[in-house]
């Protein structure tokens, strides 16, 4: 079988080169707009166990039950009603259906979920010996299966949700920063920043928030899963199972790095002392509060050499996600925030000696405020919002 792992714009390789670190190979491997696909053949439920567990920049994994050809609502329920279903469903599941379609002539969504859940319900009623129109029984009890279809140029794939909450909630994160960062965002930003853990650099985060870029920076660091401590749908139900997980668990913990509290090399910082406290027991609940340190600190009154007096490094990785207009603060405030950082790291232009520099925004001025531009930009979206990456490494 196939699995899928939706993905947020933009980090689709990225995802594919998680799947290459995990031991698959590239030919295994296709890669579309928002979808990363993995040939994973007879070893599914392992497989699909481990990517829910390892993936740090996947949002769900999906095994790929069935693909066909569908121009009509008549071939969409028949080919739907001949899929073995008894043998993917747990008897008394509830069963929820979405999905979406992209240029096909079948576009009614609603229409198309009713018609895929009238064709499971009688293909198990029919395995289960009940009469003709029968229902068969749901019980929240017994969990939810997800089905998912995507329909597009009039080909149904149809696949099943074996994440249950989105990989992004990895559970340390219980308290709620204002407009925080998804996780699996804020790991693709230390992986696109090219984080180098245990070099003679730093990371340092000087909006952190809720703690996630320097959370998802230490678990990455010390070969934590983020998965390790979380529930997952697929455990549920026989598709995958709860033996297949246990065997995931296992292989991520055995691959768990020992830090050292003398050994900080992950640094962050916010103006709101609620904040920088929230940040720290976040980190204690990742289970990775030993490995960073956490203060309030104004970025406009920030000097350099106090910044790498109090990290003990004079190499800096700066990764952030400025609080800007559309989420936190007025244009007016956030542009001040803008200034003060490019005169602490780009002063005039030219890059501070010991730092690279990546940021997150929405500002398509960012690199006229930087008197720069970039070595390097991605395009990004966070939640809704456009946003560009900027990265900066060149010392001219």
């Amino acid at each position: 079988m196939n699995i899928v792992m939706t993905t947020l714009f933009g980090l689709e390789a990225l995802v594919s080169e998680e799947l290459q670190d995990l031991g698959y190979e590239k030919a295994q491997i296709t890669v579309t707009d928002g979808q990363v696909v993995l040939e994973a053949g007879a070893g599914t439920a392992l497989a699909a166990a481990r990517l829910n567990v390892q993936l740090r920049t996947a949002e769900r994994v999906l095994v790929q039950l069935a693909q066909y050809e569908a121009k009509d609502f008549d071939s969409f329920f028949d080919r739907a009603k001949e899929l073995p279903w008894e043998d993917w469903i747990d008897r008394g599941s509830v069963i929820n259906v979405n999905g979406y379609s992209r240029k096909s002539a079948l576009f009614g969504i609603p229409a198309c979920q009713s018609l895929l859940k009238k064709a499971i319900v009688t293909r198990l009623a029919t395995a289960y010996g009940l009469g003709s129109g029968s229902r068969v029984m749901e019980d929240p009890t017994r969990g939810i299966i997800r089905i998912q279809f995507g329909i597009v140029n009039d080909r149904v794939t149809i696949m099943v949700d074996t994440s249950g909450d989105g990989l992004h909630k990895r559970g340390y994160r219980p308290l709620r920063h204002e407009a925080p960062l998804k996780e699996t965002l804020a790991a693709a930003l230390v992986r696109l920043s090219m984080f180098r853990p245990r070099s003679p650099e730093a990371l340092f985060d000087p909006f952190c928030g809720s703690g996630t870029i320097p959370i998802e920076a230490a678990l990455a660091a010390y070969c934590i899963a983020p998965g390790l401590n979380r529930p997952f749908a697929g455990e549920r139900w026989s598709l995958v199972g709860k033996a297949a997980f246990d065997e995931a668990r296992q292989e991520a913990r055995d691959q768990v790095l020992q830090g050292s509290k003398q050994d900080v090399f992950i640094f962050g910082s916010d103006l709101s002392p609620q904040a920088a406290a929230l940040s720290a027991e976040n980190a204690r609940v990742a289970g990775v509060g030993d490995y960073i340190r956490f203060r309030s600190q104004d970025i406009t009154t920030l000097k350099l050499a106090e910044l790498k007096q109090w990290t003990g490094h004079e190499s800096l990785l700066v990764i952030g996600n400025p609080p800007y207009g559309e989420r936190l603060l007025d244009q007016e405030a956030a542009q001040a925030i803008y200034e003060a950082t490019c005169d602490l790291l780009i002063p005039r232009g030219h890059l501070a000696d010991g730092i690279r520099l990546s940021l997150l925004t929405p500002d398509t001025e960012f690199e006229q405020i930087a008197g720069r531009p970039a070595d390097k930009r991605r395009k990004l979206y966070n939640g809704m919002i456009r946003c560009m990456m900027y990265h900066y490494f060149k010392h001219h």
